[in-house]
């Protein structure tokens, strides 16, 4: 049996466009990108808008546009992760926090649209309790998204795609437009999933977000998987990074004076 719960092989995805009348050509979006996520393990992703790491999200959960090509293997449990897999784990053992709001339904009301999946009998209740973690009011449950502000649809959606039977949390960019409170109870709950048992992708261009939580931390740049660094190595100068790109990222924040280093 495999030690990891979701392994990548060679995974590239790209995209068929149409140029004028008979023109076709292919637009890569991920180049054969391998990586491995061990149960109880917190994996963050981070890069660039455009790196594509919501194009990896969404190839392991399959729900590209018709139009993309994918080439590789996804293997959850040692098994391959094909669509009559996904159909049955998808919002049960795999759970999925995009990164926008307008994932939720318009038409139905936030309190319904988390009791979606949950057990009849205690679903109320259950929506009590995650309103109150993420510090949305019980009478949220009755308002429509429209009537959100972007922070509060944040949470909501948070709300909606955790699951006690979830084994895998793929968390694609979960915390902009949250306060800094409200931040910190997102990232404290992935990581309380991860002492529980299951395995989180967090995927994210904040390097601080990623390091609270994560063990190790995957850089990508242009479809390209970099490097995976322990996140412990994200200190000082960042010498004890193995990539020059993930030196380069961490030596350029602000908080270490914007420094292009010498790579």
């Amino acid at each position: 049996m495999t030690p990891f719960l979701l392994s990548l092989e060679d995974l590239s995805v790209g995209f068929t466009r149409y140029s004028g009348a008979a023109r076709v050509r292919t637009v890569t979006g991920v180049t054969s990108l391998s990586l491995d996520i061990a149960p109880g393990e917190v994996l963050a992703v981070i890069g660039a808008s455009g790196s594509g790491k919501t194009l990896l999200a969404q190839a392991i959960l399959g729900i590209l546009p018709a139009n993309a090509t994918v080439s590789g293997r996804v293997l959850f449990d040692g098994k391959p992760l094909d669509e009559r897999r996904l159909r049955t784990l998808r919002g049960r053992e795999i759970s999925y926090i995009p990164q926008s709001v307008s994932h939720l339904d318009p038409l139905m009301t936030v309190g319904r649209q988390v009791r979606i999946g949950l057990d009849p009998r205690t679903a109320r209740d259950r929506q009590r309790t995650l309103f109150a973690r993420y510090g949305l009011a019980d009478d949220v449950g009755g308002r429509y998204p429209f009537q959100l502000s972007g922070g509060m649809l944040r949470r909501v959606l948070f709300a909606t795609s955790v699951r006690d039977t979830v084994r895998l949390v793929i968390a694609d960019e979960p915390t902009p437009g949250l306060h800094a409170d409200a931040v910190a109870e997102v990232l404290r709950h992935l990581r309380e999933l991860s002492e529980g048992g299951a395995s989180v992708l967090l995927i994210t261009h904040d390097i601080f977000a990623a390091l609270a939580v994560a063990r190790r931390v995957a850089v990508m740049h242009a479809g390209e998987l970099l490097t995976v660094e322990e996140a412990s190595a994200f200190t000082g100068d960042g010498d004890g990074l193995k990539h020059p790109f993930a030196r380069a990222l961490w030596r350029a924040l602000p908080q270490n004076q914007f420094s292009p280093g010498s790579e």
